[in-house]
């Protein structure tokens, strides 16, 4: 994607050059009201200061980047492809499920050439079954056009800076983040390093800097690098590999000149002390050490130490095995005084040191050194970890990178009520400490329940989405999700459904291509091949549920993964009953994200309704890894309430925990921070604004 497609897309704002002179001859403002126009069919909408500057311009520049700009949010949308539905009148005119099989085999039964290809007890096989029967230009004829109502979404675009600038903002956005970034962010980070001179003055995820150091490397300039580990990821990167280390990389060969560059930068960080974290790679410090031939260089000794622990010649333990010793002897003043040079390893540990037995108030002590020297992200990990753990009953859940989850019974010891609150307290303290002054705050309500971005690899971008756990209002008659796809290379079946469930996450219910209809849900169709690009929809009527939780999935049952199809994503819609208008319809659509991931089953989001008869969505990002084919709703539905169950029932920091802090902070006038899900309209000169897109943003150093 262009880098100006990126912006517009990631922080929604159209990169623009200084504001021009007013043009001689054929003016903009018409063009700009036409371009306006047009976002507006799709839920987007140009602010007062865009459509001013367009309005600056000749009325052929304004139309050629119109183009470039629909193009752009259409994608972000999802409406850049032709959604059809498997039944022409859904969601009118859709037979249930006895009713359609009963007619596919009718027909069937008419042609003895097409009966004669049906497989033996298989119904999938039946002539008409998995394809659309009918064109998009049929689908359009039979839907009248959407009614549009103020409660449509409208997301509007900003005006941006000149391109380089935008992009630089971007970059120093995402390099300074404190959370770990997206795989998706990662590769644009990448993209940005080779194209912005700017870099942050600190770069805190270890991942960012290796994406930062591949750059520095290519224009000569020495690598950022404090330990050993560092050295490691710069190398997998220059290799196209994984500078997270989960995965194996296979390492190119390097150049005479790299080689004495990687090995002089390893050697300036290999010190005894932190010979102990070759271990935990060991396999990959050998093969890379075949590519980096650190015999050939003996002025660099302490380089070649590393591959020497690696081969097992020099001993090496590391802090983390030297903690693990001391706390299985019993030795907890040992463990704290080890622990005392890795702040951020002894908050991590705390919950496991508070349970070992030394005395609570020379652990909290020990902790309160470590707080303020521990990054912000590790602040507010421990302090969402320990809110939870005052729930005696509640289930440990565990997710990794890739969105795969599990979820296990907690067996350890409660903490003390006071020791916790104490060590709550503290931990409040050094996150207020660290916050800025925000002068005058205004925040948007809808944020506050919004989860903090702890981490952002399981988020894939796209429009709406919000982090694992946050809570969002649904206010609409008609929920309908949907799921695109398109095969690359073999013939593949997604399956759009929804388990749902009671209170208690039992007597389960589904609609998917087993069931086609509940009382108040209705499948789409079943597609089993999509070369051109197929679409699925499930609609649910909210007042007429009988089921308070309600859980769409997406389903491989055949075919290629989510990370192999040329194109997979998921999203859902709110309308009213009355709109009429296509399956698909942009300005209805409230939040659309990629299907990506190893995993062939997705729990995006799930819905639930509160006591008050109000619906709300809680997001999951959840991927399990499911069956290697034929993945239906009903065989995972333990596995998929258990889950749910224990994202839905933690209590996640949200951002409402730092407004307070921020308010509390609070103390000069003469600048404004804002707080929300998206900017305002015409924010004041000057102020620091913080959208969805830029939470991260809000997560001290």
């Amino acid at each position: 994607m262009a880098l100006e497609s990126l912006v517009i897309t990631r922080r929604l704002r159209v990169p623009m050059d200084p504001s021009p002179e007013p043009v001689e001859g054929t003016p903009g403002a018409p063009a700009a009201r036409q371009l306006d126009a047009a976002l507006l069919s799709v839920g987007f909408a140009c602010s007062p200061a865009l459509l001013d500057r367009l309005g600056r311009l000749p009325a052929g520049e304004v139309v050629d980047l119109g183009v470039r700009v629909l193009a752009a949010v259409r994608t972000l949308v999802g409406d850049h492809v032709r959604h059809n539905a498997y039944f022409v009148d859904f969601p009118r005119n859709v037979p249930d499920t006895v009713e359609f099989w009963a007619g596919l085999l009718a027909e069937a039964l008419r042609d003895p050439v097409a009966a004669g290809r049906v497989s033996p007890g298989n119904l999938l096989t039946l002539p008409g079954y998995g394809v659309y029967r009918h064109s998009y230009a049929d689908l359009l004829a039979a839907h009248a056009e959407l009614v549009p109502l103020a409660g449509d979404r409208v997301t509007v675009l900003d005006l941006g800076g000149p391109l380089a600038a935008e992009a630089e903002a971007l970059f120093a956005s995402l390099a300074g983040s404190q959370v770990p970034l997206s795989p998706e962010d990662v590769t644009l980070l990448r993209d940005l390093a080779a194209v912005c001179v700017g870099e942050p003055g600190r770069i805190p995820v270890r991942e960012n800097r290796a994406v930062l150091n591949e750059a520095r490397f290519a224009a000569g300039r020495p690598p950022l690098v404090d330990t050993v580990t560092d050295v490691l990821r710069l190398a997998c990167g220059l290799s196209g590999g994984d500078v997270t280390l989960l995965g194996p990389t296979r390492f190119r060969s390097f150049t005479r000149a790299e080689r004495r560059a990687l090995l002089a930068a390893l050697d300036g960080v290999a010190t005894t002390a932190k010979l102990g974290d070759v271990p935990r790679h060991r396999e990959q410090w050998k093969r890379l050490g075949e590519r980096l031939h650190a015999h050939e260089h003996p002025r660099f000794p302490r380089a070649a130490h590393v591959f020497e622990v690696a081969r097992g010649e020099r001993p090496a333990v590391s802090l983390p095995g030297r903690v693990e010793t001391a706390l299985a002897a019993g030795r907890v003043s040992e463990a704290l005084r080890l622990l005392g040079d890795s702040p951020g390893a002894l908050l991590r540990r705390l919950d496991h040191l508070l349970r070992a037995g030394e005395s609570p108030s020379s652990v909290l002590y020990a902790a309160r050194q470590a707080a303020a020297s521990t990054s912000g992200r590790v602040l507010l990990s421990l302090r969402e970890h320990l809110q939870n753990r005052a729930a005696a009953s509640a289930p440990r859940v565990f997710a990794n990178r890739h969105g795969r989850a599990w979820v296990t019974p907690d067996t350890r010891p409660p903490l003390d009520g006071g020791v916790v609150a104490e060590a709550l307290a503290l931990l409040d303290e050094e996150i207020g400490r660290r916050l800025p002054d925000p002068g005058v705050l205004v925040v948007d309500d809808d944020v506050l329940d919004v989860a903090l971005p702890l981490s952002g690899k399981a988020v894939a971008p796209g429009l709406g989405l919000l982090p694992r756990g946050s809570v969002s209002s649904i206010d609409g008659e008609l929920l309908r999700f949907f799921v695109h796809w398109r095969e690359n290379e073999r013939t593949t079946d997604y399956d759009l459904s929804a388990l749902m469930l009671d209170a208690d996450y039992g007597d389960a219910r589904h609609v998917s291509w087993t069931n086609y209809r509940t009382g108040f849900a209705q499948y789409s169709g079943d597609l089993t091949e999509a070369p051109h690009g197929a679409s699925e929809f499930v609609d649910v009527r909210l007042a007429q549920a009988t089921r308070p939780i309600i859980i769409p999935q997406v389903d491989v049952f055949s075919g290629e993964r989510f990370d192999d199809a040329a194109e997979a994503f998921f999203g859902f819609m709110i309308r009213s009953e009355d709109q009429l208008g296509r399956p698909f319809e942009a300005r209805t659509v409230r939040a659309k994200s990629d299907l990506r991931g190893a995993g062939r089953v997705a729990l995006p989001l799930a819905f639930l309704r509160d006591e008050a008869g109000g619906w709300r969505a809680k997001w999951l990002h959840l991927y399990l890894k499911g069956h290697p084919a034929f993945n239906q709703v009903e065989s995972h539905r333990l596995t998929t309430s258990l889950l749910v169950r224990s994202i839905v029932e933690r209590e996640y920091l949200r951002v409402g925990y730092l407004v307070d802090l921020l308010r509390a902070r609070s103390a000069v006038t003469d600048r404004v921070t804002f707080v929300g899900l998206a900017a305002p309209a015409d924010p004041p000169p000057g102020a620091r604004v913080i959208t969805a897109a830029t939470l991260h943003e809000l997560i001290p150093g």
